[in-house]
């Protein structure tokens, strides 16, 4: 009883006095950062997928989106990626990988009906569990019904981050669609 208030005291001053207690701080993905060792999904949950090894020794984009088949996404983003994938290619990249908070039969649905099959590989996080190891999480339980991805976009060379772009709101559409990082190639 003893040990329990005199931890709930503590906490309240700590709490009043602003004092933080976490042993480690996570920041977000950035330059220079390597992609993170998680699997993910692609066609089925059978199919297990590492984006740290798809990027290896390679020259790539990945992009990540709050939800298959919303609006933004689905009309915009998404979109984007699959008309300018010649023009991708021709600056070198090998790989493109669009990530999104889904299962894997919705990204592969969404890759197929957005002629993206060929071009883009459609990733599915379903837990979130690669979008929280880069801290590129979000809470979107309102409007999507659970934790979601931000919308970012980034330069991969060899697993290793060189660019990254992230919506400043997390869901807009301007700094992570494909005609502003082709610049960064």
């Amino acid at each position: 009883m003893f040990a329990s208030r005199l931890l709930s005291n503590t906490a309240r001053q700590i709490v009043r006095r602003g004092i933080a207690t976490s042993q480690t701080t996570n920041m977000p993905a950035k330059v220079g950062d390597r992609l993170p060792n998680v699997p993910l999904m692609e066609n089925n949950p059978g199919n297990k997928v590492n984006l740290e090894e798809i990027f290896r020794n390679k020259k790539g984009i990945l992009f990540a989106v709050p939800g298959a088949f919303t609006p933004t996404c689905h009309k915009t983003h998404l979109p984007g990626y699959v008309e300018d994938y010649d023009k991708l290619k021709a600056k070198g990249v090998e790989v493109i990988a669009c990530v999104s908070v889904n299962d894997p039969f919705v990204m592969e649905a969404w890759g197929e009906n957005s002629g993206a099959t060929g071009k883009i590989r459609m990733l599915a996080d379903p837990q979130a569990e690669f979008t929280k190891a880069l801290e590129m999480d979000f809470d979107a339980s309102g409007p999507l019904g659970n934790v979601r991805s931000k919308r970012y976009s980034m330069v991969v060379v060899d697993s290793v981050i060189k660019a990254i772009n992230v919506e400043p709101d997390n869901v807009g559409a301007t700094c992570s669609l494909s005609n502003s990082i082709v610049n960064q190639l």
